[in-house]
C-alpha cells in the first residue's frame, strides 16, 4: 500500500463509522474518538459504533471466518455488527459495537476470574469449519524479527534469542502446533475485555484479528509470563488459573501443576514481550523502564535452561 492511501484510511475511517452509526442526514453533535492508531489497525469510535480498519496484509476469507466464530457466540465475544469485512484504501473494515473497557487506574478491580471463564468458555466452543491456526506463535515469531531487524547490536539481544531457541519449533511458528482443533483467542490480555452494553453490562471478548484454533494454553500464557517474571500478584495468578480449571478449562489439568502444559507458551509470551521491549526503546532512544528489564532478564534466565516443563522458569 502506498504512503497516501495510508494516510486516507483514518479521515475515510470516520466516514465510515460515522455513517455506520446513523444516517448521513442526521443531526449529530457526537465527536469522533481514534482509539487506536497502528500499522495493523486503526480504530475510530463514533457514539455507540466503532470501527477498525485491520492491517493491509489481513486475509478476507479468514477475517471473515473470525467475524462468523464472533457472531456465533455473542455471549462470549463481542458480535460484530457487520458479518462480513468492508473494502476500504486497501484495508479491511469492521465495524462493532462500543463496550467499556477495563479501567488501568483501578487494577483491584481487574475481571481476571470473568475473563478466565470466558476463555474456557471459548475452549470448549467448535471452531468454524476452515479456521485458521491463531496466531499466538506467528506474532512471537515477528516480535523476533523486529528485534533482529532493529537491534540487532543492543546488549540484550542475544540473551533473547538464546531464550527464543530454546523453544520448541512449533512455538517459534516453525512447526504446526500440537493442537489444530481447538478455538483459542490468540493475544488475550486485560485490552481484550469489554463490558456490553456499556458501560456496566457483561464482560466480553474483543479482538478477532489472532482467534483461531491451536494450543488453548496459549491463552493463559500472558498472565502466566508475568507472574512467572514478578509483575502479576500471585493472588490475581491465583485467582485468573482457579476460576478458569473451576469453569472446566480444556487448557490445564483441572487438579495438580499446571506448569508442565504453561511453561513453553509463558516462556514465548515472555520472550515476545522481551523482544518488543527492546525494539521500542530502540527506536524511542529510551532506556527499558522496570517492567520491559524484568521481562528481558528472565529470557537471561530462561536462555540457559531449556523447558523443563516442572514449574515457572527460573527465578
Amino acid at each position: 500500500m502506498t504512503a497516501t492511501a495510508d494516510a486516507d484510511v483514518l479521515p475515510a475511517l470516520r466516514a465510515k463509522v460515522r455513517s455506520a452509526a446513523h444516517p448521513e442526514s442526521t443531526p449529530c453533535s457526537h465527536p469522533d474518538t481514534v482509539l487506536a492508531e497502528r500499522a495493523d489497525g486503526t480504530v475510530v469510535r463514533h457514539a455507540d459504533t466503532v470501527a477498525k480498519a485491520h492491517a493491509p496484509d489481513t486475509d478476507p476469507a479468514h477475517l471473515t471466518l473470525r467475524l462468523t466464530a464472533a457472531t456465533s457466540h455473542p455471549d462470549i465475544l463481542l458480535a460484530p455488527l457487520r458479518p462480513t469485512p468492508a473494502p476500504l484504501h486497501g484495508r479491511l473494515v469492521t465495524f462493532w459495537p462500543y463496550g467499556t473497557p477495563v479501567d488501568p487506574d483501578t487494577p483491584e478491580a481487574a475481571p481476571w476470574e470473568e475473563a478466565a471463564m470466558l476463555l474456557a468458555r471459548l475452549h470448549r466452543q467448535p471452531p468454524p469449519r476452515g479456521l485458521p491456526p491463531m496466531r499466538g506463535p506467528a506474532k512471537a515469531a515477528q516480535a523476533i524479527a523486529r528485534l533482529r531487524a532493529t537491534a540487532p547490536h543492543h546488549p540484550a539481544t542475544d540473551r533473547i534469542l538464546r531464550a527464543w531457541h530454546t523453544l520448541p519449533a512449533w512455538a517459534r511458528a516453525e512447526a504446526p502446533m500440537p493442537d489444530s482443533t481447538t478455538l483459542c483467542h490468540g493475544d488475550l490480555h486485560l485490552g481484550q475485555l469489554v463490558r456490553h452494553p456499556a458501560p456496566l453490562g457483561p464482560w466480553r471478548l474483543i479482538d478477532v484479528d489472532d482467534l483461531g484454533v491451536g494450543v488453548p494454553a496459549w491463552d493463559l500464557a500472558r498472565p502466566a509470563a508475568w507472574f512467572a517474571c514478578g509483575l502479576l500478584h500471585p493472588d490475581a495468578w491465583t485467582r485468573f488459573l482457579t476460576a478458569y480449571q473451576r469453569a472446566d478449562g480444556p487448557a490445564v489439568p483441572a487438579n495438580g501443576d499446571p506448569w508442565p502444559v504453561l511453561d513453553v507458551p509463558a516462556r514465548a509470551l515472555t520472550v515476545q514481550s522481551a523482544a518488543l521491549a527492546i525494539a521500542k526503546s530502540t527506536a524511542a532512544g529510551l532506556p527499558l523502564d522496570d517492567a520491559q528489564r524484568s521481562v528481558v532478564d528472565a529470557c537471561d534466565r530462561m536462555g540457559g535452561i531449556p523447558p523443563e516443563l516442572a514449574g515457572p522458569f527460573p527465578k
